[in-house]
């Protein structure tokens, strides 16, 4: 037989693609030759995999080799396809009898010397050939933990392509995923660890129950960097769907915890303020790269000191802060990622930082505008909570003994929010009130009396409030309403989000 094909997947972003990896074998000069839209790193698959099958004992067929992943209209990216070529190979020549391999899929990269290397994304993988109908699977050792997270298909794994050709040939054993128990996960930051702000913790708070995105500005000390750092332990774990979503864009970057475990905790990005716009919100050359905002998918995206990243960087945020998602498009094709996040930035009065009021402070008026006015108003009105902190006072650090309310407190209030917006939006499939759209709440059964929405009305016929605005002040309203108790927002919620909303935050003038 000089024909033969064994199943693989491929990734487009973290979507998988069940490919068909073909062998044939034909009179001709020795060659191999690779078709499918294969990148640089599966053209050089062709080395690999001829060092590997001679290393691993078995006869390298001196013919024409032609090797063929289809479909043939998908670009294949990356090294988890070595295996599933070395395997068509060898059944091509007559080998290896390939029914043991029926209904497989096969992944991993293949060193020169036979051993079997881990690759990105496994477990998209994994769960993209359980959607196709394939409940079997072979991966490399180091990623059968990952693997074997999905429920609902055998995963075994070989360290070796040697224990693979025995496996198919005279049934020699695979190896079971390790049952190793994970570590344990690190303690959470801890709200009562923030000293006075009482406006910022409300704020924090509120944005944890729906879900909002916050802008928190103030002096250095303030508070702005350990309030958005402890916003992570209010949210609840993740559940099932989220939680694997969030850990198959950490497969694909290569970021997944020790063990392969499912990311159960909502993640928490802190990219520094130089980071490039590719590492915020992905790109790279060939299969674009999750960046920043994708990987706090499900989580918290916190930009500190805000005005100093790039102008581009910033206002590439705009389109997933509406959408929950980003699209990249390059020359090899359109790479998707989810982006549903909490954005929290900070940012301070001006580039000194220093007290204003004060001899010390350098800047002028028109610098504090200047600095601040980095963050772009289209930005900013994306931004639901914007709040001015005031500087720690000593009353704060040192009378108040008993301490702030702990996480633990707060979360429990949070989550019993969150579990009323999600009774109520459930059957569209909205989990926070944050992706609830505009229109939605402003049709009936879900439209507040016009008592209510006064206070909103007056901001947005003077032009100090947006629609976009309008809608988020809302949303806030309900977010408030759900950790008070009450089944629908009053007049004082209402107040109080547009209080959130426009609490003069950005107006430092000195």
């Amino acid at each position: 037989m000089s024909y033969a094909k064994v199943l693989s997947v491929g990734l487009v972003g973290v979507t998988g693609h069940l490919v068909e990896v073909e062998a044939d074998l034909s009179a001709g000069l020795p060659a191999v030759v690779m078709s499918g839209l294969p990148d640089t790193a599966l053209n050089e698959a062709r080395d690999r995999v001829r060092a590997a099958v001679v290393n691993s004992g078995e006869r390298w067929p001196n013919r024409r080799i032609t090797v063929n992943l289809l479909p043939a209209t998908l670009p294949k990216h990356g090294s988890a396809f070595d295996m599933g070529i070395a395997a068509a190979l060898l059944g091509a020549a007559g080998e290896l009898p390939l029914a043991a391999l029926d209904g497989v899929v096969i992944l991993g990269e293949l060193g020169l010397d036979g051993s079997v290397r881990p690759v990105r994304g496994v477990l998209p993988m994994v769960v993209a050939a359980l959607r196709a109908g394939i409940h079997r699977a072979v991966v490399p050792l180091a990623n059968a933990a990952e693997a074997a997270v999905v429920p609902g298909i055998t995963v075994k794994a070989v360290e070796t392509l040697h224990r693979l050709v025995a496996y198919v040939r005279s049934g020699g054993a695979l190896l079971d995923p390790p049952s190793d128990h994970p570590p344990p996960e690190p303690l959470m930051l801890d709200l009562a660890d923030v000293a006075g702000q009482a406006l910022g913790r409300r704020a924090i708070e509120v944005a944890a129950a729906g879900g909002h995105h916050v802008a928190m500005f103030g002096p250095p000390g303030a508070g702005k960097t350990m309030l958005a750092e402890r916003l992570p332990s209010l949210l609840p774990p993740l559940d099932d769907e989220a939680a694997l979503e969030v850990s198959a864009l950490h497969s694909v970057a290569g970021l997944l915890p020790e063990g392969g475990r499912l990311v159960r905790r909502p993640p928490f990005q802190a990219p520094h303020h130089s980071a490039t716009l590719a590492a915020l919100v992905g790109g790279g050359s060939g299969l674009a790269r999750p960046g920043a905002v994708s990987l706090a998918h499900r989580g918290v995206l916190f930009l500190d000191e805000a005005p100093e990243f790039a102008t581009r960087a910033l206002e590439a945020l705009r389109q997933p802060l509406e959408s929950g998602r980003v699209l990249l498009s390059r020359t090899g094709g359109t790479t998707e990622y989810p982006a549903r996040v909490q954005l929290v930035v900070a940012a301070n009065p001006c580039p000194c930082a220093k007290p204003q009021g004060d001899a010390h402070c350098e800047c002028t008026p028109l610098a504090r505008r200047r600095y601040l006015g980095r963050l772009s108003g289209p930005l900013l009105d994306r931004i639901d909570v914007q709040i001015e902190l005031m500087p720690v006072t000593a009353a704060d650090l040192f009378v108040t003994t008993s301490g702030g309310e702990p996480s633990a407190d707060v979360a429990e209030r949070v989550a019993k929010a969150r579990a009323a917006a999600f009774a109520r939006w459930s059957a569209e499939r909205w989990r926070v009130n944050a992706e609830v759209p505009g229109p939605r709440l402003r049709q009936p059964p879900w439209r507040l009396p016009l008592r209510d929405t006064q206070p909103l009305r007056r901001r947005l016929d003077s032009g100090s409030l947006s629609a976009r605005g309008f809608d988020r002040v809302l949303r806030l309203s309900w977010s408030i309403a759900d950790l008070d108790g009450r089944d629908r927002p009053t007049v004082d919620d209402v107040e109080e989000a547009l209080a959130l909303r426009t609490g003069g935050g950005r107006r430092f003038d000195g």
